[in-house]
């Protein structure tokens, strides 16, 4: 319980109280390398992922710049999340560390690069649109406990809500309660889209059979009418039918069958967990242990309700 008290005693807000899971902290086997289009920028990227010492946590590695995975270098960006320190920039994190997150994999070293040696810019690759590549080449490679520099194990410790917290904009909010186990409840409406319209989805607990099951291969979604406007932003220019579902306000999905019938709304609760992971420390979880409930969230409002619970607004 040493970890854990030492990060309680060092918290600076009284939403959280860290505990032991009663596990140690894990890392990947062995190494872990795909290549694939980037959807905003459209360029290639590979990314490798390297087992890491306990205690160190997640992290990107661009340049040799690192990066860590952690909302204290998260910056708002449209349609994805961001990571950025000293110029150095990598979008697009929330799937895999989504996968990263619900797999268990508490200590790693992600490697990152694509072809052009001069771009202080990086996108994690988009695959089909879903965690379920990574989620795959971490069951194929396998976990071990990790050590951490002395060669001693480390316990996994978790964040528990104390109290009933939330944050919102307009409409759109996330709120949480205390719970002994991890609920995710999240909802969206297209009332614009008929195909979509207010979906729910909720999970009676969340462990990694449920998430490899039912969310991991839920892939993101897009508005056909929207695409123009997205594209002369600057956005996703690596984007096909191969890599989103996309759905027409007039005429459905462009691109059927669904893998879910609520595939959106569970793609969302993807997103949830890749941007929750960010409050993730020194190899904690990062996945609150709570009753998270979210209607109409977004990746800016998830980073918020991340800093909620460490005090910062």
């Amino acid at each position: 319980m040493a970890l854990a008290s030492a990060f309680n005693a060092l918290k600076s807000s009284t939403l959280i109280s860290w505990k032991s899971t009663g596990k140690f902290q894990k890392t990947i086997a062995n190494c872990i390398q795909r290549t694939g289009k980037a959807l905003h920028s459209g360029k290639v990227t590979t990314v490798k992922i390297w087992p890491e010492f306990a205690g160190e946590g997640r992290y990107f590695d661009f340049h040799s710049k690192l990066i860590r995975a952690s909302i204290d270098f998260a910056e708002e960006t449209p349609l994805c999340t961001t990571l950025c320190k000293d110029g150095h920039v990598v979008r697009t994190v929330e799937h895999l560390l989504s996968a990263l997150e619900a797999t268990g994999v508490d200590n790693c070293r992600i490697e990152i690069s694509n072809s052009d040696c001069e771009d202080r810019s990086v996108e994690v690759p988009i695959f089909d649109g879903s965690a379920k590549e990574w989620v795959e080449a971490i069951d194929q490679v396998g976990l071990k406990t990790a050590t951490d520099r002395g060669g001693n194990i480390c316990e996994k410790i978790a964040p528990f809500l104390n109290e009933p917290v939330h944050v919102w904009k307009n409409d759109s909010f996330i709120t949480a309660f205390p719970s002994p186990k991890i609920h995710i409840t999240y909802g969206i409406n297209f009332p614009q889209v008929p195909a979509i319209g207010c979906q729910w989805f909720s999970s009676a607990s969340f462990d990694y059979s449920f998430y490899a099951k039912q969310i991991a291969s839920s892939r993101t979604f897009c508005i056909y009418e929207e695409v123009e406007r997205m594209r002369n932003a600057g956005l996703i220019k690596g984007g096909s039918v191969e890599n989103a579902i996309v759905c027409s306000t007039s005429r459905g999905w462009l691109n059927p069958p669904l893998r879910f019938q609520d595939e959106p709304c569970r793609h969302k609760v993807l997103d949830l967990i890749g941007d929750l992971s960010l409050f993730a420390r020194c190899g904690s979880q990062g996945l609150p242990v709570a009753h998270i409930v979210t209607y109409k969230g977004s990746h800016a409002l998830h980073s918020s309700f991340v800093r909620r619970l460490l005090g910062i607004n």
